[in-house]
């Protein structure tokens, strides 16, 4: 439903997973027979769960320990790993800069060029551990360096910026724009795209033969997009718009493309509701930032963080305080969701009664603002449970 802004201009009302709520089916499950596993591609994978392409989140080791754990984790191949062959070493500096400067420090750091022979030794380090190799390029750079990955054995390649369309319009003749449609199809491995936010883009990157589509535009704890640039879209209509898009691409060509919900999210409820308004998986940043094994050293930020004229990110402060595994998979000695996010996920589709992700994806949904706050002031006056803040995880922008 559109409401008025002012004479001339209408909009729609978009909601976040604060503002939404997933309602009970009249039958329930054992969590023990739900099935959340998915596919992308020809590899299917136990957990619905893409670790993020941030340089605090994601290092050869830590993909090597999420894909163990039955997830996906995404390289950043234009991050520090591929900048330095002892990227260690840059990651402490980054640990110890104070807030007021670590922005034009880290576009410092940024400013060493991307090394093709540390692309190939990366990827090869991720595949020796026996689990899926995947990573991102942003469009502007993904023709430079994407063969060199592949030659190395890349097995899914992510395209990934801020809003990516399948319609890049440039002036400039000596720069042409990347034709996602006739790269995508050019490859012979998986191809997943984004982000987007609504529903023209997110169908029109599904038509360039895109595996998956990331759905999100700011809403990560580390970004400042919507700040800097106003745009954006709450993640819950966000993805369910996109969800539309992969029917009507499904209704169109028979080939169902998968919708992942990147950023926003910080618990399991939060990864319930995301997949409830339709995402295959999600991609998760600052929630496993925060572990003990993850490379940011208690830090997390953003791709665009250290961009040399407008940074749209900031480095945000996690507590580590939990293992990888502790967070994805459990077992929980914290009540507030953000440890065994897999279970939680696991457990919601169980009590509403669904099998499946597909089944889950078509739940009932209701707008619920007091969700969040309805009988809860005894935790909000004790800082606990649902009153307690999600600090350690940080809050979406």
């Amino acid at each position: 439903m559109e409401v008025e802004i002012g004479r001339g201009k209408k909009a729609r009302r978009a909601y976040g997973f604060d503002d939404i709520a997933i309602v009970p089916s009249r039958r329930t499950r054992d969590p023990d027979d739900v099935d959340i596993s998915w596919t992308l591609g020809p590899y299917r994978f136990e957990l619905p769960l893409l670790a993020a392409a941030l340089d605090g989140v994601v290092s050869p080791d830590t993909a090597g320990i999420i894909g163990k754990l039955g997830g996906l984790a995404v390289l950043n191949l234009e991050g520090i790993f591929c900048r330095y062959e002892d990227a260690d070493a840059q990651l402490e500096r980054i640990s110890t800069f104070s807030k007021d400067i670590a922005t034009r420090e880290m576009q410092d750091i940024y400013r060493e060029p991307v090394k093709p022979e540390l692309i190939a030794q990366r990827i090869q380090e991720i595949k020796k551990q026996g689990v899926v190799a995947a990573a991102s390029l942003t469009p502007q750079k993904v023709r430079r360096y994407y063969e060199v990955a592949l030659d190395a054995g890349l097995d899914i390649l992510v395209i990934q910026g801020t809003v990516v369309s399948a319609e890049h319009v440039s002036l400039d003749e000596t720069r042409p724009p990347l034709n996602l449609k006739e790269f995508i199809r050019s490859l012979d491995i998986p191809v997943v795209v984004g982000g987007c936010a609504s529903y023209h883009t997110g169908l029109h990157l599904m038509r360039t033969g895109a595996a998956g589509v990331l759905v999100g535009v700011g809403p990560g704890a580390i970004c400042t997009t919507r700040g800097v640039l106003g745009i954006g879209v709450p993640q819950a209509t966000a993805i369910a718009d996109v969800a539309a898009a992969r029917s009507q691409h499904m209704l169109e060509t028979g080939e169902y493309v998968k919708v992942i919900a990147d950023g926003g999210m910080r618990n399991g409820g939060d990864i319930a509701k995301a997949v409830a308004c339709g995402a295959d998986a999600v991609m998760l940043g600052s929630a496993l930032a925060r572990a003990y094994e993850a490379p940011g050293r208690g830090y997390n930020w953003g791709m665009a963080t250290f961009h040399p004229t407008l940074p749209r990110g900031t480095r945000v402060a996690t507590t580590p305080n939990g293992t990888l595994e502790e967070i994805v998979k459990g077992p929980a000695r914290e009540n507030d969701g953000t440890f065994n996010l897999m279970g939680g996920l696991r457990t919601s589709m169980a009590t509403c009664g669904y099998r499946d992700i597909a089944e889950f994806n078509r739940a009932e949904l209701m707008v619920a603002p007091a969700l969040q706050t309805e009988g809860k002031h005894l935790q909000r006056e004790q800082g606990v449970g649902m009153g307690a803040k999600a600090a350690a995880v940080g809050v979406p922008d």
